[in-house]
């Protein structure tokens, strides 16, 4: 499976929080792929419930 979020952008977003937390463990991007397949297959479908062909941030 191709990876859906990239390493190196999680990595910065935790820079720019300020938390002081910057190690991810690989259990970690692979759940956070799931879920942001997921995310994506269940925003898919509610635009496709909704008579539309393009998914919007609404369907987030």
């Amino acid at each position: 499976m191709t990876n859906l979020v990239v390493r190196t952008q999680v990595k910065e977003i935790l820079k720019e929080s300020g938390l002081g937390l910057d190690n991810l463990s690989g259990d970690f991007m692979d759940k956070l792929d799931e879920k942001t397949k997921q995310l994506i297959l269940d925003a898919a479908k509610r635009a496709k419930e909704n008579g539309r062909r393009t998914i919007m941030g609404k369907d987030v």
